[in-house]
């Protein structure tokens, strides 16, 4: 008998992990392949593998776009493409079902499913069109799939990508984060309100009263500002070096129009930044108050909530979260609710709604196809004022000499009254905002005196420099614009404003400067360390005297540039998350110097020993030498300690673009990324072959004009 019922404990068992196993696909249902059929498409790749796309019709590039990028980097685009469908977690484990909780908790099946059919006809087609192209790599190489009926994906799908994705460029995860755990909000952005709306006047914190920054920098300058009259525009952004919001360079032609050069991200038919023939802009980071989060008034039974003085019912759905575990997909049940606000998250101190910028919409994806056909300044803010994109600075150039400075927000129309940088009452309609500001209300600032703009994840009232600021006050505090400013913003100002006429070469320095100014929060954080009484720690002391004597640039030249770049990394992570917490200097110190000691066996290691460009493994491998830190303009900004102590860099400068328009008209434009072309792709000449020239700061072609590309002679072929 104990025999029998051990057999049959063990069979049951056996089923129930075959089950666990199999569910997950066997439950799922692949939608209806798009229909499309490519008329003529050609991908051409040059010395560097970067894709050349050639189509008749702009579908046809789109289509071009997907199976160029699925030869690349096929591995990344599935886990997009999983996000989209609720079943990262099916493939990533705990790290993917958290983003399927967070697609459940937006609803942006529901949000495309209603978008999609009022998109304009050209822009499904582009859609469907890159689907397809997906969809044929997929099934020419069926080895690469990791996920069984992921493929065939639709248009919907990769519109769902850009719903889900878009919010968390303005902080959602963070909001998202600190209610799921029950934490204290970080502070939001623009100047502190009292309960009734006016603005706190600012105090300084022990780190500063400019509160650092880390992300992309942008820059443009004018004709009149150019020793030869040219206009110039840099994009310099910084993202992951791998994963799903890596950038991925590519060239596009159509006939019917449509030629660009840039990058974009996985799951993108066209490129996010970059120029064509005409004109050309670049992003960064901005971060005004774009989330409110409202408390919910809950009755007795936690179902329903008070709204105007009456219950309305709080809609509540089970989703299925599906986790890989091993060989395993557990299915694990979250509830999800939403209120009239937006989505709710309870937790033990009360059920909390959120409302966000561009909520419950798709228009993103119809305005950066527009920008990328733009022909002139006045069709490229026709597309702008079609708002689509909730938020992210634009530095626009062009061939006629303008340049400008764009704070890209979709700023809620929110009433007067009500302090919008706190918790908010959820029970009243007097502070539930539904509608945003037209483009006509963000703050610009077009061809400026000073002939230059920038941004560096800061203000935007100093983007062309003193004299030529914007008027905050003209600009009304519920908006939530940032104060902040960077190190990399201060830099680029005083660089800018002591540089005369710029060049080539000139422009080229001012990107690749490396130092600190002595304002800021850095400067702040530096004397708190100075100040440490170290008597009876000859380490420490001997530490602070490096620091004591550091030239305050981290070109890998002078002394104590390992040290301090680890020291200032958290006190700028704390003020850019507009943190709580505050480091303690002495323990800062220590940790830094024990660190350096016992992997180099000396406190001042050369830079370049210390930071590294490190990719790939064995005869695939590279490892080079980096410079600048977390906040230069050289940006060298998040790392992951290797067991052998070097710093391995994986964000900071990424796709980089010189672009410039002679005063003939002629366009030049120069790249470069800090591995290749093709990422994840170890066996590829394109896995690393760039990695030598970022780390000496040079730059390759992109061969934008056809002629300059069949003159090299590239390797073309139909997908």
């Amino acid at each position: 008998m104990l025999r029998k019922l051990g057999i049959g404990l063990l069979l049951l068992l056996l089923l129930a992990g075959v089950s666990l196993a199999v569910w997950e696909p066997l439950t799922t249902e692949a939608p209806a392949a798009p229909s499309f059929k490519p008329t003529d498409v050609k991908i051409a790749r040059d010395r560097f593998g970067v894709p050349h796309i050639f189509g008749k019709t702009d579908a046809d590039v789109a289509y071009g776009v997907a199976y160029a990028h699925a030869e690349d980097d096929f591995s990344t685009l599935q886990e997009v493409l999983a996000m989209t469908r609720g079943r990262a977690g099916a493939m990533l484990g705990q790290d993917g079902a958290k983003i399927d909780y967070a697609a459940a908790l937006l609803d942006i099946r529901t949000t495309t499913a209603r978008d999609w059919p009022r998109l304009p006809k050209d822009v499904q087609a582009l859609f469907a069109a890159y689907a397809a192209g997906l969809n044929r790599y997929a099934d020419k190489h069926p080895d690469e799939v990791r996920l069984s009926k992921l493929f065939p994906v639709t248009g919907e799908d990769v519109v769902a990508g850009f719903v889900l994705r878009s919010p968390f460029f303005f902080g959602l995860d963070s909001t998202l984060g600190s209610l799921v755990e029950g934490k204290e909000m970080g502070r939001e952005g623009g100047p502190e309100l009292d309960a009734t709306g006016k603005i706190v006047p600012r105090k300084d914190t022990p780190l500063g009263s400019d509160p650092a920054a880390n992300g992309s920098n942008a820059m443009a300058v004018a004709p009149s500002r150019a020793a030869d009259g040219a206009t110039r525009l840099v994009s310099n952004s910084h993202q992951p070096w791998t994963g799903g919001v890596a950038w991925y360079e590519l060239v596009v032609h159509s006939e019917e129009g449509w030629d660009f050069a840039g990058a974009n991200f996985p799951g993108s038919p066209y490129p996010f930044l970059g120029h064509n023939k005409y004109l050309g802009w670049t992003n960064t980071v901005n971060r005004p108050d774009l989330i409110d989060i409202y408390q919910l008034v809950l009755d007795e039974s936690g179902e329903n909530y008070r709204f105007d003085g009456q219950w309305r019912p709080l809609e509540a759905k089970r989703v299925w979260l599906k986790v890989k575990f091993g060989p395993f997909v557990l299915p694990v049940p979250r509830m999800v609710y939403r209120s009239v606000h937006g989505p709710v998250i309870r937790n033990a101190k009360g059920a909390f709604a959120i409302r966000y910028a561009g909520i419950d919409q798709a228009n993103m994806v119809t305005q950066y196809y527009r920008l990328n056909k733009a022909k002139n300044f006045a069709e490229w803010r026709a597309a702008m004022a079609g708002q689509g994109v909730p938020a992210t600075n634009f530095i626009y150039a062009d061939a006629a000499g303008n340049i400008g400075m764009f704070y890209n927000a979709m700023f809620p129309d929110r009433p007067a009254g009500y302090n919008w940088r706190g918790i908010l009452p959820g029970d009243r309609s007097a502070d539930l905002w539904t509608k945003t500001l037209p483009f006509d209300r963000v703050p610009t600032l077009v061809n400026p005196a000073s002939g230059y703009v920038m941004n560096a994840n800061n203000t935007p009232w100093v983007a062309a420099g003193p004299g030529d600021e914007l008027d905050a006050a003209a600009f009304s505090p519920l908006l939530g614009i940032e104060d902040d400013m960077s190190n990399r913003a201060s830099r680029l100002i005083d660089l800018f404003e002591a540089s005369g006429q710029i060049d080539e070469a000139r422009l080229k320095a001012i990107k690749y400067d490396t130092a600190y100014a002595k304002t800021g929060y850095a400067k702040a954080w530096i004397d708190r360390i100075l100040a440490l009484n170290l008597k009876g720690d000859a380490e420490l002391a001997q530490a602070q005297a490096l620091l004591r004597a550091w030239d305050w640039n981290l070109d890998g030249k002078g002394q104590g540039d390992a040290l301090a770049l680890m020291v200032l990394r958290p006190a700028n992570r704390v003020h850019y998350q507009r943190l709580a917490e505050r480091p303690d200097p002495r323990e800062t110190l220590k940790e830094a110097a024990d660190h350096l000691q016992k992997h180099f066996g000396t406190l001042d290691p050369k830079l370049g020993t210390v930071l590294r460009l490190r990719h790939g493994e064995g005869d695939h491998r590279v490892d080079l030498p980096l410079d600048g830190g977390n906040d230069t303009i050289r940006a060298s900004t998040l790392w992951d300690v290797e067991p052998d102590g070097r710093l391995k860099v994986r964000h900071g400068d990424s796709f980089i673009m010189f672009v410039t328009w002679g005063k003939d008209g002629k366009l030049k434009s120069e790249s470069i990324q800090p591995f290749g072309s093709a990422t994840t792709r170890p066996d590829s000449p394109h896995y690393n072959d760039q990695a030598p020239l970022f780390v000496r700061h040079q730059l390759k072609p992109v061969l934008f004009d056809p002629a300059a590309l069949w003159a090299t002679k590239p390797r073309v072929y139909r997908p």
